[in-house]
């Protein structure tokens, strides 16, 4: 997980699964996911049973994945945002013009940003070679 940095992030809307690709960020073995407001931070708020899956493919033999089930919790306390947000930023620079205000996209909708913590209940992990871990 800590070699990745990215992978889909599982939740349930109006009774579907809803899968996107998502960056997450560890820090202090806490799984943290960055995001905008939007259909995910909808679903997560209203059911927040979550499905976080990694994986790294090299080629068709040589391959490994994890899967981490929990429970979404969107921060609210402006300390652990800004605790959050300075480890985003050092991890990931490209993200510092957006973290630093709301913006328009495409379509006129502001962005608004969601900062979420999971907090894991159960991890799985599978390579090429068969070998499982829990």
């Amino acid at each position: 997980m800590r070699e990745v940095g990215y992978g889909h992030l599982g939740c349930i809307g109006e009774g579907y699964p809803y899968i996107v690709p998502m960056h997450y960020y560890l820090k202090d073995s806490q799984i943290y996911i960055f995001t905008t407001v939007g259909m995910k931070t909808q679903y997560m708020d209203a059911n927040p049973k979550v499905c976080l899956q990694i994986e790294e493919v090299h080629d068709l033999v040589h391959s490994r994945s994890v899967v981490v089930n929990g429970r979404a919790e969107r921060l609210t306390e402006q300390q652990d945002i800004d605790r959050v947000m300075q480890f985003v930023k050092t991890q990931n620079p490209t993200l510092s013009p957006a973290i630093n205000r709301t913006w328009i996209d495409a379509w006129g909708r502001s962005e608004v940003i969601a900062i979420y913590r999971v907090h894991k209940s159960e991890i799985s992990g599978r390579t090429t070679d068969g070998v499982s871990s829990r």
